[in-house]
């Protein structure tokens, strides 16, 4: 005989609950996003804060002086080379269509010489140059015009990060209390056990962080010298920010931060300029990948890379940039309460089990 379905109230309860939570977690998007950001600033600053409180400062105090001395750093660092990088990307902004024009007929020409450009030649037919160059040039315009949409939507531009900034301060000055009150809505001993992986947490998502930073401003200043060397001093200054920022994000972004610094390589010094800007990227890449992220941010990642690769996708996806940016060191410190609550405990319970 056929099993009856029966259906409890307490079942349908929870269905409703369940269902009215997700319908409240996307009402608070913009709050989960803001609060997503603030964590990870709070992860990178606590260990100047612990450094600080270990020196006899109140932690209170050690906030206000940490983020004072961050504020005063960005603020010099923006009135030293601010006006010149602004100048920089405007010029490159507005050369742009020029370069890309040069770009198309350099394409153009390659692809008469190639025999590319008879109007029944297949191959023609099947890489039409013009209507490649375009569909990059839209593809890229709707791309920004989304992340910075996405963004501007979710996190609320500059008041968002203002609020993300006062929220990580918040949790830095009051950790403690405030991580005990969140751990003892769980029941015992669930309660001390995620107590015990704050810190782990905290030190695996501020890792990722700090070393990302680190290695994005040694490439940008690296490579800003070295578009220098090779003749692109006009835009070298810009175009290293422009890497360096892009960097921060894990596998696209230095390809991303390589492009433009190729297109006006390729439109202002040709083709010989053009190589010996690509073997500067690939051999700051490969710097970058087998000295730099293996000392600053493979030890405290300890995430495959296909891991890092679907956060990245996966953040960017749902919010542009800014997820590219966050959504990875969320996925590290997840990695702790995995590798702590379930992998290790399981490994041990099958080593006991093997032993009896």
């Amino acid at each position: 005989m056929p099993e009856k379905l029966t259906i409890s109230l307490g079942n349908i309860l929870l269905t409703v609950a369940v269902g009215l939570s997700l319908v409240l977690l996307w009402q608070l998007r913009s709050l989960i996003v803001v609060l997503m950001i603030a964590v990870v600033i709070a992860a990178t600053l606590a260990p100047i804060i612990k450094a600080a409180s270990k020196l006899g400062i109140p932690r209170w105090l050690a906030v206000i002086l940490v983020y004072l001395s961050l504020i005063g750093t960005l603020t010099g660092i923006g009135i030293l080379i601010g006006p010149t990088v602004a100048e920089q990307i405007e010029r490159l902004i507005r050369k742009l269509p020029s370069y890309l024009e040069i770009l198309r007929s350099l394409l153009e020409d390659l692809a008469l010489r190639l025999g590319m450009s008879e109007p029944d030649d297949p191959i023609s037919k099947f890489l039409d140059i013009q209507g490649l160059t375009s569909w990059a040039i839209r593809s890229s315009q709707q791309l920004v015009v989304r992340s910075y949409s996405v963004t501007r939507g979710i996190i609320g531009s500059v008041f968002g990060l203002l609020l993300a900034l006062l929220l990580s301060g918040y949790m830095l000055s009051g950790s403690e209390k405030l991580l005990r009150d969140i751990v003892n809505l769980f029941p015992y001993p669930w309660d001390k056990r995620l107590l015990a992986q704050v810190e782990p947490m905290s030190q695996r998502m501020g890792g990722y962080i700090q070393g990302r930073i680190v290695v994005s401003a040694i490439l940008g200043i690296f490579i800003s010298i070295g578009l220098s060397f090779l003749g692109l001093s006009e835009l070298a200054l810009g175009l290293g920010v422009i890497a360096g920022f892009t960097n921060l994000i894990p596998f696209f972004g230095p390809v991303l931060g390589a492009i433009p610094a190729l297109i006006v390589a390729i439109a202002q010094e040709g083709g010989w300029t053009f190589l010996w800007v690509l073997l500067l990227f690939v051999v700051i890449q490969n710097i970058e990948t087998y000295v730099l992220d293996p000392l600053l941010v493979g030890s405290s990642v300890k995430v495959p890379p296909l891991y890092q690769l679907l956060a990245v996708l996966g953040g960017a996806q749902v919010l542009g940039i800014i997820g590219a940016l966050i959504v990875p060191p969320w996925v590290a410190g997840s990695s702790v309460l995995l590798e702590n609550l379930y992998v290790r405990p399981k490994l041990l319970a099958e080593q006991e089990n093997s032993t009896h």
